[in-house]
């Protein structure tokens, strides 16, 4: 069975998409690592299907262009990206190694009016000597910040994890023969690649980075860039609920706990979470794949309802969360696709508030079967969901589809809290199958193309490249 840590789940990334900025640039980063020893002159990068036609708006060639530069997407300062992107425009060399390479984004970054059939983000990577190809390799982003290298055979992982899962009916068996919980169970197969002490570094990490990004994100006026003329709406919504500034997440923390809420502000605050994510995504600002960067507000939003708002059951509640959430997105990856370009939005914010659902309910005391339940009853009211960004930029209804998103797996969790898993008649396995049957009658124009729905009835302009 296919082995998925949480930590290929949930990936600090940089916006604005997992697929189309994220996977381009770890493939850029692969690709020079074969550079290194040959004395190349020039670069060609194609980029096919979907990467082609909504490919600037997700600053697909910006990424590319940092990738070959050798920046590290999980250190570089988000507020340097362009600065860096602006010396390379005005000097227009790369050095990779023992190579001078003379580089013009206009000339060797080549968006192509057709789609291979490997699958819908194709990106190839050719490298000359005098005009020679002497390299050329195919990647494949197939969502979530995973890449595939074409013809390469990936060999199996020689740590095999105790409670290998394919399917939710493999977790349920180990569940009945463990007396374990799900988080448990992740945490043990987690523990299979590294000590648990790294685990819960790691998801302190990953919270830290969730935390950092919604302060960002509150504290952030203006416009969000593109060309859409989109204007932030997270710091309004934040300085309508709160009326003392902030800069740090601790200091959030000491107003919004000194203050009581009815129903109507916290539900906007779940709001203003998912904006403040999405808002900093949109802007290359630095997130947390959850699964994707598209979707990456929802589990910041439901987790801070329940860090906020709901009472505590478990000390260790955060790494339970994590944990749980994780397990679900892998099912997903290894039964469906967590890719727009692959299945619609259903993949992205479908299966983030699908995670989102069933870790609340672990946190706020459910069974196994209750978290079950409601990471079903969140991804069946999303099945069909399009993917139609406007502009190709993932802003509209991109950022706002975070907010529903979150809303609904707070519902989710509180309808399977208070049901009984016994009665369902539709179970997670079931939802998968269906999600994925969905996603492959789905029309082309549907997955992140900008070619139907919205993308096409609403009339912007080009976006800015």
């Amino acid at each position: 069975m296919e082995s998925i840590s949480i930590f290929d789940v949930f990936k600090i990334s940089i916006g604005p998409s997992s697929s189309h900025t994220l996977g381009p640039w770890k493939c850029a980063l692969d690709f020079i690592l074969e550079l290194e020893s040959l004395e190349v002159n020039n670069l060609k990068i194609e980029l096919y299907g979907s990467l082609s036609k909504t490919g600037k708006g997700h600053a697909s060639n910006k990424a590319i262009q940092l990738g070959l530069l050798g920046v590290d997407y999980k250190l570089v300062e988000t507020e340097k990206i362009p600065l860096i992107l602006d010396k390379l425009k005005e000097d227009k060399i790369i050095l990779i190694g023992k190579s001078t390479i003379k580089f013009s984004e206009q000339d060797d970054i080549i968006f192509k009016d057709e789609e291979k059939s490997e699958h819908p983000n194709t990106i190839i990577f050719k490298a000359f000597i005098n005009n020679e190809i002497v390299i050329q390799q195919t990647y494949l982003s197939v969502g979530g910040g995973f890449i595939e290298k074409v013809g390469e055979i990936a060999l199996p992982k020689k740590i095999k994890f105790p409670y290998p899962i394919q399917k939710t009916i493999d977790l349920r068996r180990y569940l009945q023969e463990t007396n374990l919980t799900i988080p448990q169970i992740v945490m043990e197969n987690e523990k299979a690649l590294q000590p648990e002490r790294k685990i819960k570094l790691e998801i302190d990490l990953l919270f830290d980075t969730i935390k950092n990004s919604v302060v960002k994100g509150c504290i952030t006026k203006g416009m969000l860039p593109g060309g859409l003329k989109v204007i932030r709406r997270a710091n309004n919504l934040c300085n309508s609920l709160i009326n003392k500034s902030f800069k740090t997440f601790d200091q959030l923390e000491v107003i919004i706990r000194s203050n009581t809420y009815d129903f109507n502000s916290i539900n906007k605050w779940i709001s203003c979470f998912a904006l403040a994510v999405n808002e900093e995504n949109a802007s290359m600002g630095r997130v947390v794949t959850a699964p994707t960067n598209g979707a990456a507000g929802v589990i910041p939003a439901v987790l801070l309802y329940y860090y906020f708002f709901c009472e505590k059951k478990y000390k260790d509640d955060i790494y339970q969360f994590f944990l749980t959430a994780g397990e679900i997105g892998s099912l997903y990856k290894k039964g469906a696709t967590i890719s727009a370009a692959m299945g619609g939005c259903q993949a992205e914010i479908g299966v983030s508030s699908s995670m989102a659902a069933g870790a609340l309910t672990k946190v706020l005391g459910g069974n196994s079967n209750q978290v079950l339940m409601a990471s079903e009853i969140a991804m069946e009211h999303h099945l069909g969901l399009t993917c139609d960004p406007i502009g190709g930029l993932v802003q509209i209804p991109c950022i706002e589809r975070n907010t529903m998103g979150a809303i609904k797996a707070i519902t989710a969790a509180n309808l399977a809290i208070g049901g009984n898993p016994s009665n369902m008649k539709v179970n997670l396995d079931t939802i998968i199958k269906t999600m994925w049957e969905t996603a492959q009658l789905m029309d082309s124009k549907f997955k992140e193309t900008s070619e139907g729905g919205l993308a096409l009835n609403i009339s912007v302009g080009l976006p800015e490249c």
